[in-house]
């Protein structure tokens, strides 16, 4: 049998793939999900107890803050020796969101909440793309958001962050044309997980709720981010695997899309942003976030 044979049966077999936060959640279900599909799958986190746990779950783990370029370089490193110098997949999966208004975001709020969405993110892609463009293959997934194409108060740092991951993530596509590796978003809804104990948590961190205009609007914001009242989750949230049938697809098909929604309110928003105008989808926007607005 020649080498290129040989190579080609042994990558059929050890398609591998990095994803990116790990330690709940989405990225949690689709490193188990892809793992039982016989990926090798490197999953990411940021503590010391999350990777051991990852590890004592049989998969591997590999630690990753998305803040420190220097934690990047280092995963990148790691990963490479373990494969060789070649990685099928890349799935970055990890963020995080700041709640609170526009006006209570200060420059380094916001600079934070960039560097893991949006800066973290796109360092990492970029020093996976020139392995993916030497082997001439892969695929490199962004999961998204609905705030990524829609706006909804007092998301905003979030919203930012999501908005700029999509148009970055657009022009890749486009430039990464006739490589062989194709660039996916998710544009995930509502999905049950640990991001909005994640929200509350800087929340009360970063925003001074008492002293803010909007701290009336603050009570029911952090009503819903503690898991509280009907606003707290919705019957359109769905489950982690949701978004891991769509990832599949991203990584196995050979014809992926550049975009998946995911659940209910993405769909429909997504159809309403192409028939409305800017200030009919404002309404529609501003509707659906009514009783969290209940103090403005």
């Amino acid at each position: 049998m020649s080498r290129d044979a040989t190579t080609k049966r042994h990558d059929a077999a050890q398609r591998s793939v990095l994803v990116t936060g790990c330690s709940s959640g989405i990225g949690h279900a689709a490193a188990h999900a892809l793992a039982k599909r016989g990926w090798r799958v490197f999953a990411t986190a940021r503590r010391e107890e999350d990777l051991a746990r990852l590890r004592d779950e049989e998969l591997e783990a590999l630690p990753l803050e998305l803040a420190s370029s220097d934690s990047i370089a280092a995963c990148v490193e790691q990963l490479l020796a373990h494969t060789g110098g070649r990685l099928d997949a890349l799935f970055n999966n990890a963020a995080y969101g700041q709640p609170g208004a526009v006006e209570d975001l200060s420059r380094d709020v916001l600079r934070t909440q960039l560097e893991v969405n949006l800066l973290g993110t796109h360092e990492l892609t970029t020093r996976i793309v020139p392995v993916m463009r030497e082997q001439g293959f892969g695929r490199i997934v962004q999961n998204s958001s609905v705030l990524g194409f829609a706006a909804l108060p007092y998301r905003g740092a979030y919203v930012c962050s999501k908005f700029a991951l999509e148009g970055l993530t657009d022009t890749l596509r486009q430039e990464l044309y006739g490589s062989g590796i194709h660039v996916s978003l998710i544009e995930p809804g509502p999905i049950a997980s640990r991001f909005r104990e994640n929200a509350y948590r800087a929340f009360l961190e970063h925003i001074d709720a008492q002293r803010s205009y909007h701290r009336d609007t603050y009570r029911a914001v952090e009503a819903r981010l503690a898991g509280k009242g009907a606003s707290s989750g919705g019957a359109f949230t769905l489950g982690p695997d949701a978004v891991v049938g769509k990832l599949i697809h991203a990584l196995e098909s050979r014809r992926p899309k550049a975009r998946y929604h995911v659940t209910l309110p993405t769909h429909l928003f997504g159809v309403l942003k192409r028939l409305l105008t800017t200030r009919g989808m404002d309404r529609v926007l501003l509707a659906s976030t009514r009783d969290e607005r209940k103090g403005d």
